[in-house]
């Protein structure tokens, strides 16, 4: 059975996580949540049905960290530079590349790290990139919030698009 995903919304509609279906029901249940979008077919429970959510907002507004501040990963990293090498646009064998090396200083933060080939991490080394001429196609900086949400599923949901294009 694949894994169905809920989109949660922040009380003020801005998209701000993934979740699976058994949290989201968990929310609605302690009333933290409602549904805004729920799929055809319900969830039996012992004595009803509850409908099966597909989008939620929670009904307090939560502080959500910024995204600069938010855990940094490979995937979220590969996303924000669109799946490819940030020196030649390669979509294969991509690793992390720090544009200041680490040796140099530089710390693993999302303003120093890029999406790079292992042909350009290795032929760019621990040199900066003036260095060896070699600069990113665009400058690293936080990711946007969907890139999140992208992370958290690789398909998005038709019923997501109207919720996720205000962001």
């Amino acid at each position: 059975m694949v894994p169905q995903h809920v989109l949660v919304l922040n009380a003020s509609y801005e998209p701000i996580n993934v979740c699976s279906v058994r949290r989201a029901l968990v929310l609605l249940l302690k009333e933290k949540a409602e549904i805004l979008e729920h799929r055809p077919r319900a969830i039996r429970g012992v004595s009803r049905d509850y409908p099966s959510p597909h989008v939620i907002r929670l009904v307090y507004r939560v502080k959500v960290p910024r995204y600069e501040a938010r855990r940094m990963s490979r995937r979220a990293l590969f996303a924000r530079d669109g799946y490819e090498c940030q020196y030649c646009g390669s979509r294969a064998k991509l690793t992390v590349d720090h544009v200041v090396p680490r040796s140099r200083g530089g710390d693993s933060s999302w303003f120093n790290v890029v999406t790079s080939c292992s042909t350009c991490n290795a032929r760019k080394g621990d040199a900066l990139c003036h260095e060896v001429q070699m600069y990113p196609r665009s400058k690293p900086r936080p990711p946007r919030p969907d890139v999140f949400i992208d992370v958290a599923t690789p398909r998005r949901p038709e019923e997501w698009t109207p919720y996720l294009a205000a962001a």
